[in-house]
């Protein structure tokens, strides 16, 4: 810290000493030995201290919080001696900033964002271009950084900035599977190396401790270890302590504090324990701090702004709201489409004919706002969380369950507050002749899962027996109420058809992906591995969302067109479809990538009637060749970017979820807003300017991508504790059919639809063997050699023996799973026969009866208890380990200091404007 900066510091801080009216002693705490020395004893009251002192003279119980001082403070002392002793340099200098503004600007350098390439981290890094960057330096993909010096110390999601290397020195992506599987490089492409960092996007790193054998083989200094980063993108990192072995169990968070030109590694210190490796609750705490999720209870000044609802005290609609509201609960058939067993019930749809023989279709949403006011407690916390995080066997919620479970869930049978659009519609055409936006009063008569919908649109009215609501009803009120809810659902359907065709001629794209349900048991043990089953309803539902979302955009943005919240999907780069293309081409179909119209209508062509897998596998590609979706305020770029590529509409937004979405919040206050100003009423809602509302949307958008990381990662997680204690050798569950969807130069890769995973399988081992395979198809290893081709693969042994593999062959293929210490688990596949697997019922999606129903959670539960049961003996010895080596479980000092923190980057004031 510069000398002017601890001096206005103290300034500060003697300033509000005397404005206390010299009654309060102000602590002001620096590492500024010279500030110390100066300012000390010069105004009585005002203190300025070390933090060490801090530490000793007013927290001395906070054992952890001095251990992690002195694991700082120790880590400063030794980089200090290190930048003494040392002369040579592993990396070169970087750059200074103007230098490298100066460069950005002249096109000299080149500014973005470092993504290193999980699978082969220690070779391959890809730098994708930011803003002007893009667009200057007429590059159309993203720079490869080869080998970690070209990286210069820039770590995985660093803003860096760029120097292109000459032509004849550029390389290519490597096209083999895995780490050190040799050099199988592509067509060349840009390549480049960091010259410097414009922003270290450092975090807390989740990391192993090395075995008692590496520390002895580490060296003679036992002080410094290096230690292994769960995420493979991150190098290796050197901290300072005598705890190794004791902690070597365990999953550690550590902090990177500097990584200096003389040194390979970064340097950095402990931070706290999280739990123990392989144990569930400590791999899931692995996967939030990963994700940079904070899953704290929410406080006690956030809950008391929450209403209350208990038997004592009912929550009731209120004389004033029932006056300002529409009340639809005497004229409108309100019901609900959601999973099974869902809580936070956003929306409710209904359908009614009108006096005048048109349709009118309502989309009712939770009125959030009305509980959650701008700027309250729990407006900052659920902005900072910005969207509930839905693991495989949990969720951490946006908002207390008070409101996301109970009085804003649109729950059956109760009266709730809603914000609802409602469309009249041509009677015939369904096309729409007015709209209509507010708030209401509702009350849902119906809480359908989707199945049982599914069931009622096909006419199986047996299902009614799994409704609640129809349970205590005569029969000849329950005829016509069934009959009024097979009117409204098949109406509904047929409304979101013509609207999905009016989108579809548009160019709208169905695409798929890989989603995987964990159904747990009531212990909350696997059950089970459940691809999810598409159904019309989840269709008619989607639609009716997205016909509102597009609605309220078009409002929002013409009544605030500089500060909108909006969502945009852009084009995506058409070097992305590459792979897409091919793969189609091995089956004989052509994919046109030219708009989305003419990719939908190429899909939709590309259909192999023998094979309904290769469709699906076509529609995932073209979904992971994809752009992200993005928020952004529409005040920060032009209108003819705001197009949804994906969904064929000209503006879209977030309204539909606002018990989960934080983005949906905001755009009900500019709904509110908008409202006000048609009537030119006062605007209540405080809105953000358009800078502040874009960088809103850039934590949100970071927030989501952290949401669909964790919830894929947990999933992972969960798929290999299915299979972590079955012998694949043995085990009829660890075999099932897999379909090649990808060729690489050393193996292909396959997706395999019962289980709903994707993984590679190697065709060449690590002895050097390569797959052979008998007349009957079973596989094994001997001598010979590969040879890839455009769509195909072909194995020859020494022999003369050949077998090759083919995109969307049908393959057998073996499960099981790859143990790592220091990273997750990952699911292994192997190729045991070059032919089908063969079982009584072979359809895609339709296996969910054949999985193993509660054995398969048995199993892993009796294993994880027997762990459990193993290390009850040394509890007491895991207390004391926990008390030693780990921060406090409660509230600590350093949780405090990381709120503040926190808190410092969120502007609470109310100065929004309009």
């Amino acid at each position: 810290m510069e000398k002017w900066q601890s001096r206005s510091i103290y300034n500060a801080a003697t300033w509000y000493y005397h404005h206390c009216q010299d009654r309060m002693p102000i602590v002001m705490v620096t590492e500024d030995e010279e500030a110390i020395q100066q300012y000390g004893s010069e105004t009585e009251g005002v203190f300025v201290i070390s933090f060490k002192n801090y530490l000793d003279n007013f927290w001395p119980d906070l054992k952890a919080t001095h251990e992690l001082c002195e694991s700082i403070l120790q880590s400063r002392r030794e980089r200090e001696n290190e930048s003494q002793e040392s002369h040579g340099k592993e990396y070169p200098e970087h750059l200074p900033l103007e230098v490298l503004e100066a460069g950005i600007k002249s096109g000299r350098y080149i500014q973005g964002t470092l993504n290193v390439n999980k699978h082969r981290a220690q070779i391959e890094a890809f730098v994708r271009l930011q803003g002007a960057s893009s667009k200057d330096s007429g590059l159309v993909s993203d720079i490869l950084i080869h080998g970690t010096k070209a990286r210069n110390r820039s770590i995985h999601g660093d803003v860096v900035v760029v120097e292109l290397l000459p032509k004849n020195e550029w390389k290519g992506r490597t096209t083999a599977l895995g780490e050190n599987d040799g050099e199988s490089p592509s067509e060349p492409m840009p390549t480049g190396r960091v010259v410097g960092i414009l922003q270290k996007n450092w975090r807390d790193y989740v990391v192993t401790f090395p075995s008692k054998e590496e520390v002895q083989s580490q060296g003679k200094n036992a002080r410094k270890i290096l230690v292994t980063p769960w995420d493979y993108r991150i190098p290796k990192i050197r901290i300072s302590t005598q705890q190794a072995e004791a902690l070597q169990d365990f999953r550690v968070v550590v902090r990177i504090d500097s990584w200096e030109s003389t040194s390979m590694y970064p340097s950095g210190h402990f931070v706290r324990v999280l739990g123990r490796i392989g144990d569930l609750e400590g791999e899931i705490a692995t996967i939030l701090v990963e994700n940079s999720i904070s899953v704290v209870p929410f406080s006690e000044a956030q809950m008391c702004e929450m209403p209350v609802n208990t038997a004592e005290n009912p929550w009731k609609v209120s004389s004033e709201e029932e006056r300002e509201r529409k009340d639809l609960r005497k004229t409108h058939l309100v019901f609900s489409i959601d999973p099974r067993g869902c809580e936070d019930v956003d929306d409710t749809l209904s359908v009614r004919a009108l006096d005048n023989g048109n349709l009118e279709l309502g989309v009712h949403i939770a009125d959030v706002t009305h509980f959650v006011t701008s700027h309250s407690y729990i407006d900052i916390e659920a902005r900072t969380r910005a969207t509930t995080y839905y693991l495989a066997d949990r969720r951490y919620d946006m908002l207390p369950s008070i409101l996301s479970a109970d009085v804003c869930s649109l729950l059956g049978g109760v009266d709730r507050y809603a914000v609802s659009i409602m469309w009249e519609l041509d009677k015939t055409s369904y096309d729409i002749k007015k709209v209509w936006y507010g708030r209401t009063i509702i009350r849902s008569a119906y809480k359908l899962f989707y199945e049982a919908a599914q069931e009622l649109l096909d006419g199986n009215i047996d299902i009614v027996d799994d409704i609640p609501e129809f349970r205590d009803m005569d029969e000849k009120s329950r005829q016509a109420k069934l009959e009024e809810l097979l009117w409204a659902i098949g109406k509904l359907t047929d409304i979101a058809r013509h609207i999905r065709a009016k989108r579809d001629r548009c160019g709208a794209l169905g695409l798929e992906g890989v989603e995987v349900r964990i159904q747990l048991d009531e212990k909350k043990n696997i059950h089970d591995l459940i691809p999810k089953q598409p159904l019309e309803v989840h269709e008619t539902v989607a639609e009716c969302m997205i016909l509102a979302n597009h609605w309220v955009a078009k409002k929002i943005y013409e009544s605030f067109p500089r500060q909108a919240l909006l969502r945009r999907h852009p084009p995506p780069h058409q070097e992305f479809f590459s792979e897409l293309r091919e793969c189609a081409k091995a089956k004989g179909f052509f994919i046109d990538t030219r708009s989305n119209k003419a990719l939908a209508d190429s899909l939709d062509n590309a259909n192999d009637p023998n094979d309904p897998i290769v469709n699906w596998l076509l529609r995932s590609m073209a979904t992971q060749a994809m752009s992200n979706a993005l928020y952004f305020s529409t005040g920060s770029c032009a209108e003819e970017e705001f197009h949804h590529y994906g969904l064929a509409l000209d503006k879209y937004t977030h309204f539909t979820s606002p018990i989960r979405r934080y983005s949906d919040i905001i755009v009900h206050r500019l709904l509110m807003a908008a409202i006000s100003k048609d009537k030119k009423m006062e605007i209540k809602e405080n809105l953000f300017s358009n800078k502040d509302l874009e960088e809103l949307c850039r934590h949100i958008n970071n927030r989501n991508r952290a949401a669909q990381h964790s919830q894929k990662q947990s999933t992972e997680l969960f798929q290999c504790m299915y299979f972590k204690d079955k012998d694949p050798e043995t085990e009829e569950r660890c075999i099932a059919d897999g379909v090649i969807y990808s060729i690489r130069t050393n193996g292909v890769l396959v997706f395999i639809p019962r289980f709903g995973i994707k993984g590679a399988a190697y065709l060449k081992n690590k002895d050097g063997l390569v797959i052979s395979c008998s007349p009957d198809g079973h596989s094994e290893w001997k001598p010979g050699s590969l040879q890839r081709f455009q769509n195909k693969i072909t194995s020859t042994t020494t022999g003369g023996e050949s077998v090759t593999f083919h995109l969307f062959d049908h393959v057998t293929v073996r499960i099981s799973v790859q143990a790592s210490r220091c990273h997750s688990d990952t699911i292994r596949l192997e190729i045991i026969s070059n032919k089908p697997y063969m079982m009584p019922d072979t359809e895609l999606f339709q296996q969910s009866s054949l999985l193993l129903k509660s054995d398969l959670v048995k199993e892993v539960t009796r294993s994880m208890e027997e762990a459990q049961l193993a290390q009850e003996v040394k509890v007491n010895v895991i207390e004391k380990d926990y008390q030693k080596y780990c921060q406090t479980k409660g509230r600590s000092l350093y949780t405090l200091l990381e709120e503040i923190r926190d808190l410092a980057l969120l502007d609470v004031s109310n100065s929004y404007g309009i």
